[in-house]
């Protein structure tokens, strides 16, 4: 499993320039390290709001992995989960739809969410992701 995901932005053709240039002149080895950077420098500058806002919504920052065990303890617990997460939320291959529509009741993802097709049918519903 992938530790990045990829997404695509546009740009103005100046702002690309730039970039190039910087590349260029060494300053960045490519022009994914120089927005890596960009974005890891907003990140920082905003982690008190980050970590303020993370707190405040309950969520879990970083993996949270769902094994059918996992499930199974839930629903034998006769409790349901509402997965808040900022980050990768995941659930396991193994994970019948069944499982997963009775124990999770929502899904709030700022990241990404990695499922099954069928579970991610299942729980089509209920899902609020990225």
């Amino acid at each position: 499993m992938s530790e990045t995901e990829k997404i695509t932005i546009n740009l103005g053709l100046v702002d690309l320039g730039q970039i190039d240039l910087l590349v260029q002149e060494g300053f960045y080895q490519n022009r994914t390290d120089f927005i890596r950077t960009a974005i890891r420098n907003q990140l920082n500058a905003h982690a008190d709001a980050v970590k303020q806002t993370v707190a405040r919504k309950e969520l879990v920052l970083g993996l949270q992995h769902y094994t059918r065990r996992d499930l199974e303890a839930v629903r034998e617990a006769g409790e349901t989960l509402e997965v808040r997460v900022l980050g990768l939320a995941t659930i396991a291959d193994d994970v019948p739809p069944e499982l997963a529509r009775e124990t999770i009741d929502s899904i709030d993802v700022l990241g990404a969410f990695r499922a099954s097709p069928d579970v991610k049918a299942a729980l089509a519903g209920r899902i609020r992701s990225t």
